[in-house]
Protein backbone atom coordinates (compact mmCIF):
# COMPACT_ATOMS: atom_id res chain seq x y z
CA UNK A 1 0.00 0.00 0.00
CA UNK A 2 1.40 3.18 -0.92
CA UNK A 3 2.45 6.05 1.57
CA UNK A 4 -0.69 8.42 0.11
CA UNK A 5 -2.63 5.37 0.59
CA UNK A 6 -1.84 4.57 4.02
CA UNK A 7 -2.15 8.63 5.23
CA UNK A 8 -5.63 9.12 3.66
CA UNK A 9 -6.84 5.89 4.63
CA UNK A 10 -10.01 7.90 6.51
CA UNK A 11 -11.04 9.77 3.34
CA UNK A 12 -11.16 6.50 1.27
CA UNK A 13 -14.83 6.12 1.64
CA UNK A 14 -15.86 9.53 0.12
CA UNK A 15 -12.82 10.73 -2.25
CA UNK A 16 -13.71 9.48 -5.90
CA UNK A 17 -11.44 7.02 -7.01
CA UNK A 18 -9.55 6.76 -4.21
CA UNK A 19 -6.34 4.83 -6.10
CA UNK A 20 -6.05 7.54 -8.67
CA UNK A 21 -6.06 9.76 -6.06
CA UNK A 22 -3.31 8.19 -4.52
CA UNK A 23 -1.51 7.82 -7.15
CA UNK A 24 -1.72 11.49 -8.06
CA UNK A 25 0.51 12.61 -4.95
CA UNK A 26 3.62 11.62 -6.16
CA UNK A 27 3.54 14.46 -8.90
CA UNK A 28 3.65 18.16 -8.99
CA UNK A 29 0.47 19.96 -10.25
CA UNK A 30 1.31 21.63 -13.55
CA UNK A 31 2.10 25.13 -12.91
CA UNK A 32 -0.82 27.76 -13.19
CA UNK A 33 -0.02 31.55 -13.28
CA UNK A 34 -2.72 34.26 -13.04
CA UNK A 35 -1.86 37.09 -15.42
CA UNK A 36 -1.77 40.89 -13.87
CA UNK A 37 -4.30 41.92 -16.11
CA UNK A 38 -3.98 45.66 -14.97
CA UNK A 39 -0.60 45.49 -16.23
CA UNK A 40 -0.42 43.19 -19.08
CA UNK A 41 -2.71 40.52 -21.01
CA UNK A 42 -2.68 36.83 -20.88
CA UNK A 43 -1.35 36.90 -24.76
CA UNK A 44 1.56 38.74 -24.12
CA UNK A 45 2.43 36.64 -21.12
CA UNK A 46 1.90 33.61 -23.42
CA UNK A 47 4.24 34.90 -25.92
CA UNK A 48 6.87 35.38 -23.68
CA UNK A 49 7.25 31.94 -22.28
CA UNK A 50 6.92 30.45 -25.23
CA UNK A 51 9.85 32.45 -26.13
CA UNK A 52 11.34 30.67 -23.61
CA UNK A 53 10.46 27.14 -24.87
CA UNK A 54 7.26 26.79 -22.35
CA UNK A 55 4.59 24.92 -23.41
CA UNK A 56 1.59 27.17 -22.24
CA UNK A 57 -2.26 26.38 -22.12
CA UNK A 58 -4.88 28.55 -21.14
CA UNK A 59 -7.24 27.25 -18.52
CA UNK A 60 -10.60 26.32 -19.01
CA UNK A 61 -11.58 28.58 -15.74
CA UNK A 62 -10.57 31.66 -16.72
CA UNK A 63 -9.40 33.63 -19.38
CA UNK A 64 -6.25 35.20 -17.04
CA UNK A 65 -4.98 31.62 -15.88
CA UNK A 66 -2.02 30.19 -17.92
CA UNK A 67 -1.00 26.36 -17.09
CA UNK A 68 2.73 26.20 -18.20
CA UNK A 69 4.38 22.50 -18.02
CA UNK A 70 7.36 22.07 -16.16
CA UNK A 71 7.91 26.12 -14.91
CA UNK A 72 9.59 24.99 -11.20
CA UNK A 73 10.46 28.72 -10.31
CA UNK A 74 7.98 30.77 -12.12
CA UNK A 75 9.23 33.43 -9.33
CA UNK A 76 12.44 33.74 -10.87
CA UNK A 77 11.45 34.56 -14.82
CA UNK A 78 11.33 38.21 -15.71
CA UNK A 79 7.47 38.20 -16.12
CA UNK A 80 7.15 37.66 -12.35
CA UNK A 81 9.99 40.31 -11.42
CA UNK A 82 7.67 42.80 -13.57
CA UNK A 83 4.43 42.15 -12.13
CA UNK A 84 2.88 40.50 -15.34
CA UNK A 85 1.81 37.18 -13.20
CA UNK A 86 1.67 36.19 -10.13
CA UNK A 87 2.25 32.01 -9.45
CA UNK A 88 -1.34 30.98 -7.69
CA UNK A 89 -2.91 27.43 -8.01
CA UNK A 90 -6.06 27.07 -10.23
CA UNK A 91 -8.09 25.61 -7.30
CA UNK A 92 -7.15 28.94 -5.02
CA UNK A 93 -7.72 31.31 -7.84
CA UNK A 94 -11.76 29.68 -7.89
CA UNK A 95 -11.76 31.32 -4.57
CA UNK A 96 -11.78 34.88 -5.64
CA UNK A 97 -13.28 33.62 -9.07
CA UNK A 98 -16.36 32.09 -6.96
CA UNK A 99 -16.77 35.62 -4.77
CA UNK A 100 -17.17 37.64 -8.18
CA UNK A 101 -15.87 41.10 -6.58
CA UNK A 102 -17.40 44.04 -8.75
CA UNK A 103 -15.69 47.09 -9.47
CA UNK A 104 -16.37 49.87 -6.66
CA UNK A 105 -17.33 47.43 -3.92
CA UNK A 106 -16.67 47.48 -0.27
CA UNK A 107 -14.79 43.50 0.35
CA UNK A 108 -12.79 41.89 3.54
CA UNK A 109 -10.47 39.35 2.93
CA UNK A 110 -10.16 38.75 6.43
CA UNK A 111 -6.88 35.97 6.07
CA UNK A 112 -5.22 37.75 3.36
CA UNK A 113 -1.35 37.42 3.75
CA UNK A 114 0.51 36.90 1.71
CA UNK A 115 -1.92 38.28 -1.00
CA UNK A 116 -2.39 35.61 -3.60
CA UNK A 117 -6.17 36.00 -3.38
CA UNK A 118 -6.40 39.65 -2.13
CA UNK A 119 -4.17 40.78 -5.28
CA UNK A 120 -6.68 38.73 -7.70
CA UNK A 121 -9.81 40.23 -6.22
CA UNK A 122 -8.34 43.83 -6.60
CA UNK A 123 -7.59 42.47 -10.35
CA UNK A 124 -11.31 41.09 -11.12
CA UNK A 125 -12.59 44.62 -9.49
CA UNK A 126 -10.30 46.67 -11.59
CA UNK A 127 -8.34 48.32 -8.95
CA UNK A 128 -11.59 50.00 -8.05
CA UNK A 129 -13.63 50.19 -4.87
CA UNK A 130 -11.84 49.32 -1.85
CA UNK A 131 -10.82 46.04 -0.16
CA UNK A 132 -9.33 45.56 3.94
CA UNK A 133 -6.92 43.65 3.77
CA UNK A 134 -6.34 41.70 7.17
CA UNK A 135 -4.26 39.31 8.72
CA UNK A 136 -3.28 38.72 12.42
CA UNK A 137 0.51 38.32 11.35
CA UNK A 138 2.41 41.96 10.85
CA UNK A 139 5.40 40.28 9.33
CA UNK A 140 3.22 38.39 6.93
CA UNK A 141 1.50 41.66 6.13
CA UNK A 142 4.55 42.84 5.01
CA UNK A 143 4.63 40.50 2.45
CA UNK A 144 1.25 40.79 1.05
CA UNK A 145 2.18 44.80 1.26
CA UNK A 146 5.16 43.75 -1.18
CA UNK A 147 2.94 41.71 -3.50
CA UNK A 148 0.40 44.53 -3.32
CA UNK A 149 2.89 47.13 -4.84
CA UNK A 150 4.73 44.64 -7.49
CA UNK A 151 1.62 44.26 -9.41
CA UNK A 152 0.15 47.53 -9.10
CA UNK A 153 -2.22 47.61 -7.07
CA UNK A 154 -3.80 50.73 -4.98
CA UNK A 155 -7.30 49.65 -4.17
CA UNK A 156 -6.11 47.87 -0.74
CA UNK A 157 -5.55 48.78 2.63
CA UNK A 158 -4.24 46.56 5.61
CA UNK A 159 -5.00 45.90 9.00
CA UNK A 160 -3.86 43.62 11.39
CA UNK A 161 -6.70 41.86 14.13
CA UNK A 162 -7.52 38.33 14.92
CA UNK A 163 -10.30 37.20 12.13
CA UNK A 164 -12.27 35.97 15.03
CA UNK A 165 -12.19 39.38 16.75
CA UNK A 166 -12.15 42.05 13.56
CA UNK A 167 -14.38 45.08 14.37
CA UNK A 168 -17.64 44.96 13.30
CA UNK A 169 -18.30 49.01 12.75
CA UNK A 170 -18.66 48.38 8.63
CA UNK A 171 -20.49 45.61 7.10
CA UNK A 172 -18.84 44.30 3.47
CA UNK A 173 -20.57 43.73 0.22
CA UNK A 174 -18.24 40.25 0.05
CA UNK A 175 -16.28 38.57 2.30
CA UNK A 176 -13.33 36.15 1.89
CA UNK A 177 -12.46 33.93 4.74
CA UNK A 178 -9.23 31.51 3.29
CA UNK A 179 -8.95 29.84 6.79
CA UNK A 180 -5.85 28.30 8.47
CA UNK A 181 -6.04 25.04 7.67
CA UNK A 182 -4.21 21.44 8.04
CA UNK A 183 -3.31 22.11 4.47
CA UNK A 184 -3.70 18.66 3.41
CA UNK A 185 -4.20 19.55 -0.16
CA UNK A 186 -0.91 20.75 -0.81
CA UNK A 187 0.60 17.09 0.27
CA UNK A 188 2.81 15.56 -1.95
CA UNK A 189 5.48 12.46 -1.73
CA UNK A 190 9.03 12.85 -3.39
CA UNK A 191 10.58 9.85 -4.75
CA UNK A 192 12.27 8.84 -2.04
CA UNK A 193 8.93 8.47 -0.11
CA UNK A 194 9.03 11.46 1.94
CA UNK A 195 6.40 14.27 2.70
CA UNK A 196 6.58 17.22 1.45
CA UNK A 197 4.47 21.13 1.85
CA UNK A 198 3.22 19.26 5.17
CA UNK A 199 2.43 22.66 7.82
CA UNK A 200 2.88 22.31 11.70
CA UNK A 201 -1.19 22.83 13.11
CA UNK A 202 -1.11 24.92 16.00
CA UNK A 203 -4.30 25.26 18.33
CA UNK A 204 -7.32 23.79 17.60
CA UNK A 205 -8.17 24.59 13.93
CA UNK A 206 -11.77 23.61 13.80
CA UNK A 207 -12.87 26.08 16.82
CA UNK A 208 -10.59 28.85 14.78
CA UNK A 209 -12.13 28.29 11.40
CA UNK A 210 -15.72 28.36 13.14
CA UNK A 211 -14.77 32.29 14.77
CA UNK A 212 -13.56 33.33 11.58
CA UNK A 213 -16.38 31.72 9.66
CA UNK A 214 -19.22 33.24 11.95
CA UNK A 215 -17.29 36.38 11.84
CA UNK A 216 -17.07 36.65 8.36
CA UNK A 217 -20.86 36.09 7.86
CA UNK A 218 -21.17 38.59 10.47
CA UNK A 219 -19.24 41.61 8.60
CA UNK A 220 -21.55 41.01 5.58
CA UNK A 221 -24.56 43.40 4.38
CA UNK A 222 -27.84 41.43 4.24
CA UNK A 223 -27.48 39.50 0.50
CA UNK A 224 -23.66 39.67 0.90
CA UNK A 225 -21.47 37.07 -0.57
CA UNK A 226 -18.79 35.12 1.73
CA UNK A 227 -16.51 32.48 0.48
CA UNK A 228 -15.28 30.12 2.84
CA UNK A 229 -12.13 28.37 1.49
CA UNK A 230 -9.53 25.70 2.69
CA UNK A 231 -7.18 23.63 0.87
CA UNK A 232 -7.73 20.46 3.13
CA UNK A 233 -10.14 17.51 2.61
CA UNK A 234 -10.88 16.93 6.74
CA UNK A 235 -14.73 16.78 6.92
CA UNK A 236 -14.18 18.65 10.28
CA UNK A 237 -12.56 21.68 8.84
CA UNK A 238 -14.96 21.54 5.78
CA UNK A 239 -18.34 20.71 6.06
CA UNK A 240 -18.78 20.71 10.25
CA UNK A 241 -17.61 23.92 9.90
CA UNK A 242 -20.47 25.21 7.26
CA UNK A 243 -22.74 22.93 9.45
CA UNK A 244 -22.06 25.41 12.73
CA UNK A 245 -22.74 28.41 10.67
CA UNK A 246 -26.25 27.14 9.34
CA UNK A 247 -27.04 26.14 12.81
CA UNK A 248 -26.36 29.66 14.38
CA UNK A 249 -27.36 32.38 11.45
CA UNK A 250 -29.83 32.54 8.78
CA UNK A 251 -27.16 31.42 6.04
CA UNK A 252 -27.88 30.26 2.75
CA UNK A 253 -25.38 27.96 0.59
CA UNK A 254 -25.19 28.87 -3.22
CA UNK A 255 -24.33 26.88 -5.79
CA UNK A 256 -20.55 27.87 -7.56
CA UNK A 257 -21.42 28.29 -11.12
CA UNK A 258 -17.62 27.48 -12.81
CA UNK A 259 -16.00 24.87 -15.34
CA UNK A 260 -13.38 22.81 -12.85
CA UNK A 261 -14.50 19.39 -12.01
CA UNK A 262 -15.05 18.56 -8.48
CA UNK A 263 -17.00 16.62 -6.08
CA UNK A 264 -20.07 17.71 -3.96
CA UNK A 265 -20.01 18.33 -0.10
CA UNK A 266 -20.27 15.50 2.14
CA UNK A 267 -23.70 14.03 3.26
CA UNK A 268 -22.55 12.32 6.52
CA UNK A 269 -19.01 11.69 7.84
CA UNK A 270 -18.16 9.09 10.45
CA UNK A 271 -21.03 10.39 13.19
CA UNK A 272 -22.19 13.47 11.72
CA UNK A 273 -24.91 14.19 9.31
CA UNK A 274 -25.05 16.90 7.49
CA UNK A 275 -27.12 19.87 6.50
CA UNK A 276 -28.65 18.78 2.66
CA UNK A 277 -27.75 22.29 1.46
CA UNK A 278 -23.73 21.70 2.19
CA UNK A 279 -24.12 19.15 -0.75
CA UNK A 280 -23.53 22.74 -2.68
CA UNK A 281 -19.95 23.10 -1.27
CA UNK A 282 -17.35 22.09 -3.80
CA UNK A 283 -14.48 19.47 -3.04
CA UNK A 284 -11.65 19.63 -5.10
CA UNK A 285 -8.95 16.94 -5.59
CA UNK A 286 -5.44 16.55 -7.75
CA UNK A 287 -6.52 13.75 -9.73
CA UNK A 288 -9.57 15.23 -11.32
CA UNK A 289 -8.29 19.18 -10.84
CA UNK A 290 -4.80 19.02 -11.34
CA UNK A 291 -4.30 21.13 -8.92
CA UNK A 292 -4.03 21.35 -5.10
CA UNK A 293 -6.70 19.84 -3.22
CA UNK A 294 -9.71 22.61 -1.87
CA UNK A 295 -12.71 22.69 -0.16
CA UNK A 296 -15.27 25.85 -0.92
CA UNK A 297 -18.13 27.39 0.24
CA UNK A 298 -20.31 29.92 -1.49
CA UNK A 299 -22.45 31.83 1.12
CA UNK A 300 -25.29 34.35 0.96
CA UNK A 301 -26.41 36.66 4.34
CA UNK A 302 -29.68 35.85 5.14
CA UNK A 303 -32.28 33.15 3.49
CA UNK A 304 -33.14 32.04 0.41
CA UNK A 305 -34.39 34.31 -2.54
CA UNK A 306 -37.92 33.47 -3.15
CA UNK A 307 -37.57 33.01 -7.15
CA UNK A 308 -34.35 30.76 -6.29
CA UNK A 309 -35.47 26.95 -6.50
CA UNK A 310 -32.06 25.82 -7.19
CA UNK A 311 -31.74 26.03 -3.72
CA UNK A 312 -32.54 23.43 -1.10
Amino acid sequence: MSNSAVWFADYAEFIPDFAAFCDSLYVEPTCCLRVNTLRTTPAIVADMLRQENYDVQPSPLSDDLLLVENLTHPGTLRGALMGYYYSQALTSALASLALDPQPGELICDLCAAPGSKTSHIAQLMQDQGLIVANDRHGKRLSMLEFNLKRLGITNTVTTCYPGQSFPLRHKFQRVLVDAPCSGEGNYRWDHKGRLRHRLRSSGNLPDVQRQLLLRGYDLLVPGGTLIYATCTYNPVENESVIQTLLEARPATIEPIAHNLPHASGLKTWKAHTYDERIQHCWRLYPHTSHSVGFFLARIRAGPPASDDPQLF
